[in-house]
């Protein structure tokens, strides 16, 4: 390519604002040669694209955007669907060569925009345009989103469900890229693969109080191994009410409730007695119900034992699948804030417990300190996610160098109640 006539006007330029003197400016805005407005770079590049009317690309391939001569460089490139997503991309040290690292969507339209320069440094511009061919298959994988909308606690889980098992690293890498999460305010969160057809996100930290937070799939239309396609997916939409977190000392038989950060109330308690210890740890509440039936032979105590119980329950805030709950516990006043008397779940006056399920919500924080308990289960048995330190979660993403298979969580628990 020939660009003397660019060269001979950079010179001329250069004359004419000396002759002038300071102050004078021209061939620019500001006297630069390279401030003029970016030529056509269609003679520099090529691509692998089609180029007639009507030829649709192979979402199967890469993109490559190659520079053709000698005395230019590509210097950057952007492509982009028709939905906002864009195209991850790596361009050649010596500016040679572009090619795309994350795949196309089938049936989607592109513009890829091109920025070279020449010899001299002078600035190119072109714009491509090009449509992608339909999936050559019609199997999918598609996303469920989870909560429901609504307002929840700062504890919250985001949970994706794939009704395919996605067990290689490098698909497991196309479907995390492909979800996201967004908050207002921003805040760094991770992925993590529970198992072959889970993940759940979360903060580094628990979210801000009254955050916006919604999830959804990219994945619509993209290739995410052999013969599988991502597929539409719904998203969700949750805020987040205050910041509130419930500390239960299984040794002092008490629960402090605080909000935003203020202690608000203090309520004595028992927890698990000896051979029923409570579980240590972070749960987060997953439900509230009025009114339980609990009997004991839902939690494996034999029927006609000194241990048995079949009970009418009332304001019951479920804290694990397993039957853990906060709840009413008249029949044991006597032992609040005094003893550890229940099968596992935490007791407190009937007055007392209707105030705190007032006051408590889906995806609140519950912990419980120093009870000889077994710790939390991370999966399975509810959201104990806010166990696993941030350093561990984050190797649970496969973007973050985690295992291929990710930690094998417990099989799941049924849902029964309820431990007493």
């Amino acid at each position: 390519m020939n660009h003397t006539p660019r060269t001979r006007s950079v010179v001329s330029c250069t004359l004419l604002v000396a002759a002038l003197g300071a102050g004078v400016t021209a061939c620019g805005s500001d006297g630069n040669p390279l401030s003029a407005k970016p030529y056509d770079a269609a003679d520099q590049i090529s691509f692998n694209g089609p180029t007639d009317a009507g030829k649709r690309a192979d979402p199967d391939k890469p993109l490559e955007i190659t520079a053709e001569s000698g005395d230019g460089r590509i210097t950057d490139v952007t492509a982009q669907d028709s939905t906002g997503r864009y195209v991850a991309g790596e361009l050649a040290a010596d500016g040679s060569r572009w090619h795309s690292t994350s795949p196309l969507a089938a049936n989607a339209h592109y513009t890829v925009r091109v920025s070279t320069e020449d010899e001299d440094g002078a600035p190119g511009r072109k714009v491509l345009t090009f449509d992608t061919s339909k999936p050559t298959s019609k199997k999918t994988l598609n996303v469920t989103f989870g909560p429901e909308k609504g307002t929840f606690g700062v504890g919250q889980p985001i949970t994706a469900q794939l009704d395919q098992p996605i067990k290689d690293k490098a698909q497991r890498a196309v479907v995390e890229r492909g979800l996201r999460v967004d908050s207002v305010p921003a805040v760094p969160g991770s992925w993590y693969w529970v198992s072959d057809k889970e993940l759940h996100y979360r903060p580094k930290e628990y979210w801000p109080a009254h955050a916006t937070v919604q999830a959804h799939s990219n994945l619509n239309g993209v290739r995410v191994g052999d013969r599988l396609w991502g597929g539409k997916s719904n998203a969700v939409k949750i805020t987040t009410g205050d910041r509130v977190e419930v500390i239960t000392d299984a040794a002092a038989h008490q629960l402090t409730y605080y909000k935003n950060g203020q202690q608000v109330e203090q309520i004595p308690v028992t927890t698990g007695k000896a051979g029923y210890e409570t579980r240590n740890g972070v749960k987060v509440v997953l439900e509230k119900q009025y009114f339980v039936r609990m009997r004991g032979t839902t939690v494996g105590i034999a029927e006609g034992s000194s241990d048995s119980y079949d009970l009418p329950v009332y304001y019951a805030t479920r804290v694990t699948w397993s039957g853990e709950y906060v709840h009413a516990a008249p029949w044991s006043v006597g032992s609040q804030g005094y003893a550890n008397v229940s099968h596992g779940c935490t007791g407190m006056s009937t007055a007392n417990a209707e105030w705190f399920f007032d006051n408590i919500r889906e995806g609140d924080i519950v912990k419980v300190v120093n009870s000889y308990g077994d710790a939390m289960e991370p999966f399975g048995n509810g959201f104990g996610d806010w166990n696993v330190d941030w350093a561990k979660w984050r190797t649970g993403s496969a973007l973050f160098n985690g295992k291929p298979d990710g930690p094998a969580p417990g099989d799941a628990v049924r849902i029964q109640p309820a431990a007493l």
